[in-house]
């Protein structure tokens, strides 16, 4: 039998082997890429919790934390310093919790403010001055009975 007609009878095979490898080689790509973005998630997690913890406050678990804020900080690091972001918090966050015409912005707790800072200083360290600008102004102080 010549090498010819050997490669021809089987070339089914290696056409085979090869869609096989190249599978292989894509799954093995994805799962890196997963893996790398669970890896940089728990690290931002443990971060955030050791500097909450070393700032003296609770951390939640990092399960949640991982959950919540994923690698990039999501929803706290999107422009926290704009206007309407400025406008919720102080609305929503901020009131005595009545509402229509009871509703009433109050003295909030310095708390508050100090966690989403360490928050944002964890996830996007740029956006710090933009929401130092914008909570410049708040009236804080220490509202909660510990």
């Amino acid at each position: 039998m010549s090498p010819t007609r050997f490669a021809s009878e089987h070339k089914w095979l290696y056409i085979g082997a090869i869609v096989v490898l190249v599978g292989l080689v894509i799954t093995g790509l994805i799962r890196f890429s997963s893996v790398r973005h669970t890896n940089e998630t728990a690290n931002k997690a443990n971060q955030l919790s050791d500097a909450l913890v070393a700032a003296g406050y609770p951390a939640p678990d990092e399960e949640t934390i991982e959950q919540t804020l994923g690698t990039d900080g999501g929803a706290v690091c999107e422009d926290p310093g704009s206007a309407l972001k400025n406008g919720l918090y102080r609305i929503q966050q901020l009131s005595n919790g009545a509402t229509g015409p009871g509703m009433r912005p109050v003295i909030a707790d310095s708390k508050a403010v100090a966690v989403e800072r360490i928050v944002l200083q964890v996830y996007c360290p740029d956006q710090v001055d933009d929401f130092d600008e914008a909570v410049d102004d708040l009236k804080t102080d220490d509202t909660v009975k510990r």
